[in-house]
């Protein structure tokens, strides 16, 4: 491979312009594109094979009424049962229902709708029923909602809009995720000390990830792409993309710093640290692609999309950056001095880490063991209105439903009931109301309707808990495994509706996590084995990545559950945190520890390979070379991550926070602290493949030894 890529590097060079032009007009293009054909994004969650998702699909075949979006009107007032006010609501519903796109409303002060009005009478609820399509509108549905509440206010009151169609709050990049990326680039100046070298990874990580955002959007006419889907490409996209090309642009330097010719430096630069940066990025890739493992659509286009993230910033790392070496030539070149202060540094550091090595790596298990602690109590669920900013109006409604009717009222559930032939519907729909309703952890009956063809019945329920309580999702499994009122109705019983979606989708996620984590640390052991040739420097990379994953889980858990920093980060409520979390992270963070596992190792081992395998040697000249791009790729990674934290979308905010927190622990606790620990504890130990294994396995050049013998073979003199 690294031959290969020592032609790429060579070619990208001389054709500069030729590369450079291309990849502007890529960028132009998938940019028009995108603009032109670019239709948004969906928050339409489908989850095929669900018991959820089956019932819903029932609704909308035979009772289409019911089967779309529903929103909340939330009227507050000193008396809602005031009759010139109770006139108010129920003109705003009036008008409510002419809107285009619903399809039915619920007046509270209907004598048939139960605990509609609050009991201290100072909230009265409305329920409002949309169309299955209604996401193709939903702005338009929404403007037209609240515009047609207007004699709520008009006559004194307050009114608020929740429920599922007022869902709906697009992230989007703020100034904050701005603050990431100055604080890259000072990490850049500072570790090149040059505005120069350090303004190019900059450079070819922006133009990567405007591509990869621009092919997201085009892609939005035939797949559901969720809001969060582009935010999260952006985030891993910008941070693999400085860190590949830092990689790249301190090999081509250090290479100028020894007097290689730029055009040289910059083909053996891509060979040896191109490999590095396309087995991290295959790694990363894979890893992120194996999301499709939860058989979660959104999900695997949340992977995919992030997976091409990764592939273009490989790309551009390979053909674009060599081709701006060659525009800046021999400019690039550090001034003299600067490496020794670096080496001593890290050669000092390394001597007190490797002083008593068995010491070491007992307080390295130890000290993240215990910032794993916490993720015990790590709970999982979709984030409700409950996590939406104070100030928007579907929190304010949140709360008031929430304070007023009890936490059950913002998670409804619809029970479907397949009705036998022969019966009287509406006595079979008040039999199963009742008995439902006497179910625990059910608060009451909120509303009942029989279908048109009398062949399918709905009872809304009011559950006690809150959507994402134990209480709720012990309710659900009840009903649908509830045999006796069953069989007592000749009936079958199903559940749906976004809170029984929800606890669906929570539950195949976590099913969904242990073989993911076989799965992962398995591919961990077979990868790193092929390019070390060693059996314990895989074991210990996959050790340390499990370090680095409880210590992830364990930093969300105390911020998200208990509520430890969550003012200072801007936390909008206490509790259970996304519930694909754990898997993207297990995913995006395999593969970042797998860089600096290959970044930082690579070193050690191509100084192993080169010195004739003195280990003790190799440990100390690869670690000054390497740690030194490990530490600056972690300090951006993490500032990039940390942006996304304080202003984040509440879907993206753990997700960023224990990406920052991981990428920390692995790179500055494991990667620098434990592993070179093992190493010096293991000496040429660490290196030992049985024969079996070495011819079983693969050979992946990282280390550029292919390279070298090949350039060796070209300097030698030809036989006479």
């Amino acid at each position: 491979m690294s031959t290969l890529l020592y032609a790429l590097g060579r070619r990208a060079y001389r054709g500069r312009l030729v590369v450079v032009g291309v990849w502007v007009l890529l960028l132009a293009g998938l940019a028009a594109g995108a603009a032109t054909l670019g239709t948004g994004t969906s928050e339409e969650f489908r989850i095929p094979g669900t018991a959820s998702q089956e019932a819903l699909d029932t609704l909308g075949d035979r009772f289409p009424e019911l089967a779309g979006g529903q929103a909340q009107v939330v009227a507050v007032a000193s008396d809602v049962t005031d009759p010139t006010f109770q006139k108010a609501v129920q003109a705003s519903l009036l008008a409510i229902s002419k809107v285009d796109g619903v399809t039915a409303v619920v007046d509270p002060y209907n004598e048939q709708v139960q605990g509609a009005i609050s009991a201290d009478r100072q909230v009265a609820l409305g329920t409002v029923q949309v169309e299955a399509d209604w996401r193709s509108d939903s702005d338009t549905l929404r403007e037209a909602i609240e515009k047609a509440a207007q004699p709520i206010e008009d006559a004194g009151g307050q009114v608020e809009f929740g429920g599922e169609v007022f869902a709906v709050s697009l992230p989007s990049v703020t100034p904050t995720e701005g603050i990431g990326v100055v604080v890259a680039l000072v990490v850049l100046i500072v570790t090149f000390g040059s505005f120069l070298a350090a303004g190019l990874p900059l450079l070819t990580a922006l133009l990567g990830v405007g591509a990869t955002m621009a092919a997201i959007w085009l892609f939005t006419p035939v797949l559901d792409i969720s809001s969060t889907v582009p935010l999260l490409a952006l985030m891993i996209g910008l941070a693999v993309g400085i860190d590949y090309a830092l990689l790249i642009v301190s090999r081509h330097r250090d290479q100028l710093r020894e007097g290689l010719d730029p055009e040289e430096s910059a083909a053996r630069a891509v060979a040896k640290a191109g490999s590095a940066v396309v087995f991290a990025g295959i790694t990363v890739i894979i890893a992120l692609i194996g999301l499709a493992v939860a058989r979660i659509p959104f999900l695997t286009v949340m992977g995919v999309a992030a997976a091409g993230a990764v592939l273009v910033a490989v790309l551009v790392a390979l053909t674009l950056l060599p081709a701006l070496f060659g525009f800046l030539g021999a400019r690039l070149a550090p001034k003299a001095g600067g490496a020794q202060e670096r080496h001593r540094f890290a050669n000092s550091w390394l001597s007190t880490v490797i002083r008593v090595p068995v010491v070491t790596v007992l307080l390295v298990v130890v000290a993240v063991g215990a910032l794993a602690i916490p993720a015990k109590d790590l709970r999982l669920a979709l984030t409700d209105n409950g996590a939406a900013a104070s100030d928007t109006t579907q929190r304010q409604a949140f709360d008031l439903v929430a304070d007023h009717f009890g936490a059950g009222a913002n998670a409804p559930l619809l029970v479907t009931a397949d009705l036998p032939e022969g019966t009287d519907p509406q006595a079979v729909l008040a039999g199963l109301a009742q008995d439902l309703s006497g179910l625990e952890g059910v608060a009451g009956v909120s509303s009942a309707a029989v279908n048109s063809t009398g062949d399918l019945a709905v009872v809304a329920l009011v559950p006690q808990g809150s959507a994402s309580s134990v209480v709720t999702s012990d309710l659900v499994k009840e009903v649908r495994d509830d045999t006796a009122i069953a069989q007592k109705y000749g009936v079958t019983l199903g559940v749906t509706g976004q809170t029984a979606i929800a606890i669906d989708i929570s539950d195949r996620l976590r099913d969904a996590l242990l073989p993911f984590g076989i799965a992962v640390v398995g591919l961990s052991l077979i990868l790193l084995g092929a390019v070390f040739r060693s059996v314990a420097v895989p074991v210990k990379a996959a050790l340390g990545y499990l370090l680095s994953v409880g210590a992830s889980f364990g930093a969300v858990t105390a911020v998200f559950e208990w509520g430890w920093l969550s003012g200072l980060l801007g936390v909008q409520r206490e509790g259970p945190v996304i519930s694909f979390m754990p898997i993207i992270l297990m995913g995006v963070l395999f593969g970042l520890a797998m860089d600096y596992e290959v970044f930082l190792v690579a070193r050690i081992r191509e100084e192993f390979v080169h010195n004739g395998g003195d280990a003790r040697k190799a440990l100390r000249t690869g670690y000054a070379s390497g740690s030194r791009v490990v530490t600056a790729a972690a300090l951006i990674m993490v500032s990039v991550f940390t942006a996304f934290v304080p202003e984040g979308d509440a879907n993206i905010k753990p997700i960023a926070l224990a990406l920052a927190v991981g990428v920390f622990v692995d790179a500055f606790v494991v990667r620098m602290i434990f592993v070179p620990a093992v190493l010096a504890l293991l000496g040429n130990s660490a290196w030992w493949i049985p024969r079996w294994l070495d011819r079983l396995l693969p050979h992946f050049d990282v280390e550029g030894e292919g390279l070298e013998k090949k350039l060796q073979q070209e300097k030698a003199p030809s036989p006479v």
